[in-house]
């Protein structure tokens, strides 16, 4: 009962992921994206813990596709779950659970890896690669929002979805955008107006992070 989308910016080196679902507080459980290392996702009789693990394995240099091969071996329950993840490189790889008995798909895109559960149709994963590809100029937050926008248009999730998250990860330890809708009745559209809000001002929190003495004086 989630979609999603991962991605990277080749130009920027920036790393995230965004995803949706009907419950709530989707965005503190599903999603997780670490600097120069990569972004994960986790859903369907969500594991958080295999967020970690797999931003850990992605942190010692394993591809993708062999850190799925890996937990297939040591994941007890893994066929329940979905997972999808994208290295600071750019390679990135999905897995379905042999247990999801609903509509569900994952697909590769350029920089961008998609997957959903419970869906109306498949349409939704292609929907969300294709938007991600065709914004390559715009920065990663906005493409990320544009392509899960898209997989709503494209027909979403059977179920009413309330929660939503946007996860990006730059060049601190601390996310570069954490935003989170925990419960509303349009979770993706409260995400939007978060965005909007928060983008003019994400540059200024980093910077008043790393170097206090230089930011501006607030008013």
């Amino acid at each position: 009962m989630t979609f999603s989308i991962a991605g990277r910016c080749a130009r920027t080196g920036m790393l995230g992921a965004v995803v949706t679902t009907s419950s709530m507080a989707v965005g503190g459980r599903c999603a997780y994206a670490s600097a120069n290392v990569g972004a994960v996702l986790t859903q369907h009789r969500t594991d958080p813990r295999l967020g970690p693990k797999m931003l850990a394995r992605l942190r010692e240099g394993m591809a993708p596709a062999d850190i799925i091969s890996g937990f297939e071996k040591t994941e007890p329950g893994l066929g329940w779950r979905q997972l999808a993840l994208i290295d600071a490189k750019g390679q990135a790889a999905f897995f379905n659970g042999g247990n999801i008995y609903s509509i569900c798909k994952g697909r590769v895109g350029g920089d961008c890896v998609a997957v959903g559960n419970i869906l109306r149709n498949t349409d939704v994963v292609d929907a969300m690669v294709q938007s991600f590809e065709a914004n390559e100029a715009q920065p990663l937050a906005e493409r990320l929002m544009r392509a899960i926008e898209a997989g709503d248009a494209a027909g979403g999730e059977l179920k009413q979805i309330k929660s939503a998250g946007l996860v990006v990860a730059h060049q601190e330890s601390f996310p570069f955008v954490d935003l989170r809708v925990d419960l509303s009745p349009r979770p993706l559209q409260d995400l939007r107006f978060l965005w909007e809000l928060y983008q003019p001002t994400a540059e200024e929190y980093v910077g008043r992070a790393v170097n206090p003495d230089g930011a501006p004086r607030a008013l």
